[in-house]
């Protein structure tokens, strides 16, 4: 089993009706070595944004991605099947810090009819701490005080995908014992379908054999 721990950066909205676009997907992928849970590899990509394509000063100030960074950067559906790719053909958990990474990925995969049969078995690790630690709802907990409750050193920039997925995975491998992760299907998550978002069963789980059709091959179709 592989745990894939992601993290996402938003362009921001202030205003009601502005648009929020992924712009950086990162991820650390642990594996269980020996008995020992481990950061085995990490993945990064820009993601270009195409409603809105020039970044606001807020947005650069906020997470430090300039407009250089995602002007030659791939499209969210390159970007996804970049990830995918990694993520590679064993059975996986998706993990991220809270729930609106998770939404603004379904959300925007379904506006852009990506694929998304491949986002499955998810969970959302600031919910499972809370239970671990039983705090209550209202205690739900960012990610800085969770690593400095959990004596964990921040690595990196905040506010960047991947720097905030591998901090993020320090904290499973770190609670590793004590976490219980269920197997999901999005198909499952119906609360997903309405939420609008942005802030701050065993079953076969083959995302590979699906992957032709999820991302169609332009070369293909471009024959006569």
């Amino acid at each position: 089993m592989t745990y894939i721990v992601y993290d996402l950066e938003m362009t921001v909205r202030r205003k009601k009706g502005q648009v929020a676009e992924i712009i950086e997907i990162g991820a650390a992928k642990v594996k269980v070595l020996e008995g020992v849970p481990t950061i085995v590899d990490t993945f990064q990509t820009f993601v270009r944004p195409v409603v809105v394509p020039q970044l606001s000063e807020d947005t650069t100030s906020f997470t430090g991605i300039t407009q250089d960074d995602v002007a030659g950067a791939s499209t969210l559906r390159d970007a996804i099947r970049g990830f995918v790719e990694w993520i590679g053909p064993e059975e996986y958990y998706l993990c991220a810090w809270g729930p609106d990474d998770h939404r603004q990925l379904v959300q925007e995969c379904r506006e852009q009819k990506i694929e998304t049969g491949w986002i499955l078995n998810h969970n959302n690790l600031q919910k499972m701490l809370s239970k671990t630690f039983k705090l209550e709802k209202h205690q739900q907990m960012g990610l800085k005080n969770a690593l400095e409750m959990l004596e964990i050193p921040f690595v990196g920039s905040h506010h960047r995908a991947m720097d905030d997925a591998v901090n993020t995975a320090q904290i499973l491998v770190k609670l590793f014992d004590q976490l219980q992760f269920r197997r999901n299907k999005l198909s499952e998550e119906p609360k997903l379908e309405s939420e609008i978002v942005y802030k701050t069963d065993h079953y076969e789980n083959l995302p590979f054999a699906a992957l032709a059709k999820l991302f169609p091959d332009e070369r293909k179709s471009s024959k006569p």
